[in-house]
């Protein structure tokens, strides 16, 4: 076994990993995971990654067992680790966005607020955020763990639910009202105190991070490459956004000027016939992969 450092990276199983293998991806890691192993080979000889649930992925972090890891802020609350979270991953992907976690009824119930349910029975997967959640407001009620199809306990095996939800659409699909929310989360990474404290590892923390949070920048963001006449540069730069200002260079006829800008993606359509009837022309838009503040 090589005597080298490295650290022991947590990634998350199930419904996270995917986006999470292709973040690294975009950040410039080769992860490859076999179906039958739980540990991943990455195209870095410092790290050691290892598949894990993220319902656990914060307890095993603070015993150590791993330096750092990709979870959700949910799952960290609800072990009640104690850990460091060194950033947010929210990002614009699948099971990258924000969710909530919500209290709901049926749509016809008679509850419509928490204190409603004093006495009654609710089901919920993340039992000691609902119970903290309960005793903050002084409501005692039965908290029984639900493992899975919670949406569909109401009215008969449950009084009312603790539920996650992205869009919504689960709880109207199955008429279901939200009575308060209980918590907004989105994937953190978090780490070991000891490994963050350890001058090395927190340094190769960081560098990943940096790639990380770059290719997150990037995800909405694309490029833009125009040529502009000079006498209309002050009416291109007039519609270009106001973060972040354009690189303008010289081209080899001196009437004209390179523009590159970065701009949310979701602007182009909007913004490129502007440039174009502003004078702007060889107008290229190009993904980017990373943006590095």
């Amino acid at each position: 076994m090589s005597d080298s450092p490295r650290i022991r990276l947590g990634l998350p199983k199930g419904s996270l990993q995917e986006t999470t293998l292709s973040l690294f991806a975009r950040a410039g890691y080769d992860i490859r995971v076999s179906s039958r192993s739980y540990y991943p080979q990455i195209d870095d000889p410092e790290i050691e990654c290892i598949l894990i649930r993220p319902q656990e992925m914060a307890r095993y972090i603070e015993q150590g067992v791993m330096d750092c890891g990709i979870t959700g802020l949910d799952w960290v609350l609800e072990s009640g680790a104690d850990v460091l979270e060194l950033a947010d991953l929210e990002a614009p992907w699948p099971n990258f966005v924000p969710v909530r976690w919500v209290l709901a009824v049926k749509e016809d119930s008679p509850f419509e607020t928490p204190e409603d349910l004093k006495g009654k029975r609710i089901a919920a997967e993340v039992v000691g955020m609902t119970q903290r959640y309960l005793e903050k407001r002084g409501i005692e009620a039965q908290v029984e763990f639900s493992w899975g199809a919670t949406e569909v306990k109401p009215p008969v095996l449950a009084d009312a639910i603790v539920d996650v939800t992205e869009t919504g659409s689960s709880l109207r699909a199955n008429s279901l009202r939200v009575v308060d929310v209980l918590l907004e989360s989105s994937p953190r990474f978090v780490a070991n105190h000891a490994a963050a404290a350890d001058a090395w590892k927190r340094a190769k923390m960081e560098r990943m991070l940096m790639l990380i949070t770059g290719a997150i920048a990037a995800a909405s963001r694309v490029g833009l490459s125009m040529n502009v006449p000079r006498q209309c540069l002050d009416a291109v730069l007039a519609l270009l956004p106001d973060v972040g200002a354009p690189t303008i260079s010289p081209l080899a006829d001196d009437r004209w000027v390179d523009v590159f800008v970065i701009i949310e993606e979701k602007r182009v359509r909007e913004i490129v016939p502007q440039l174009s009837e502003a004078g702007a022309r060889v107008i290229v838009e190009s993904p980017l992969n990373k943006i590095i503040d």
